[in-house]
């Protein structure tokens, strides 16, 4: 599926509604052509609610959303979940959403009252993200990209000869779930070392209070970045660290598919600044050493917390879901 089709599958002026699924929160909007939002909904994710009060939130958010006047303009529906994702099935599995195991997600979408004989699209949150940045953002005119995510974990998304790669089972990109450290802490996801243990805001608070940080305020990764911009040693360490294996997971990335584009880095993490983004071009460039890596560059993301809403209205969008289960009523 591409991201780069500039065309919905819509009358002029339609529009996609959208929805970013994650263990915080639960965002919609209504987004048009361009990638603007001009209309929203929020619900905090109750996530720790049994599975039918989370679907109820979702179809909250999509009700809110037919609420508008404008909801008649709407010709798709576009879903951004935090995975584990099952595309075939249509089904989500997050990590962060302790309730929802093989929750048939795009189906329930499907069968909101509002949505009717719309299309819906389901994809994981990163993968959207990536389709966001290559559309609208940081990526746009390149043909192979990594956008990667570092907040409270580590995600990341692949656009691949001009194309949004979603994988055999829409998961393609787990770059936080890769291993940096043979001999590192157990990972939840079962495996050791994962990029995800070291580099998300979790880990960087969690390393720089082992090296003896004393938060300031709050223990958080703001909190270090603060430290760290005032010369803190730990606060400094921590970071560095999350640099490093940051670096050694995007060079392995592009190593291995010759991503042509700056790296986009998003997500809470990337918004402390030069105290991540300088060591990770340091680092970057000692693990990229080979001569096709040269010009490999790490920039910031563009679009900031709404590239999931965004991203998913960009799948939508392409009017071709790689899901087979989530067509509209109209459509079985």
């Amino acid at each position: 599926m591409s991201s780069q089709r500039s065309k919905f599958p819509l009358t002029k002026g339609g529009l996609i509604a959208a929805l970013d699924i994650g263990g915080t929160k639960i965002a919609g909007a209504l987004v048009d052509q361009d990638g603007v939002l001009i209309h929203r909904a929020r619900r905090t994710t109750p996530a720790r609610e049994p599975a039918h009060v989370l679907l109820g939130a979702v179809h909250d958010v999509l009700g809110s959303l037919a609420a508008s006047p404008l909801w008649e303009r709407v010709g798709a529906v576009g879903i951004g979940s935090a995975g584990p994702i099952d595309l075939a099935h249509g089904t989500v599995s997050p990590v962060n959403i302790p309730a929802w195991r093989h929750i048939p997600l795009a189906e329930s979408v499907t069968r909101h009252p509002d949505v009717g004989h719309r299309q819906v699209t389901l994809a994981g949150d990163a993968v959207a993200m990536a389709a966001a940045e290559h559309r609208h953002g940081a990526a746009r005119g390149h043909r192979n990209a990594l956008r990667l995510v570092v907040s409270t974990g580590v995600g990341a998304g692949l656009v691949l000869n001009g194309s949004v790669h979603h994988g055999l089972t829409g998961n393609a990109g787990h770059l936080g779930h890769i291993s940096v450290d043979f001999d590192g802490e157990a990972c939840p996801c079962g495996a050791r070392g994962c990029l995800e243990s070291i580099a998300s805001g979790t880990a960087i608070t969690r390393h720089a209070l082992t090296l003896g940080w004393q938060a300031p305020l709050a223990a958080d990764t703001a909190g270090v970045a603060a430290s760290a911009r005032a010369g803190d040693a730990a606060a400094i360490a921590a970071f560095d660290r999350a640099a490093r294996a940051l670096a050694a997971g995007i060079a392995a990335t592009a190593a291995l598919i010759e991503i042509d584009i700056a790296v986009v880095v998003g997500g809470g993490v990337a918004q402390s600044g030069e105290v991540l983004f300088e060591p990770l071009a340091r680092h970057l460039r000692r693990y990229a050493a080979m001569p096709f890596l040269k010009e490999l560059r790490v920039v910031p993301a563009e679009l900031g917390p709404d590239a999931g809403l965004v991203g998913a209205a960009v799948l939508a969008s392409a009017g071709d879901s790689p899901v087979p289960v989530v067509l509209g009523h109209g459509s079985r």
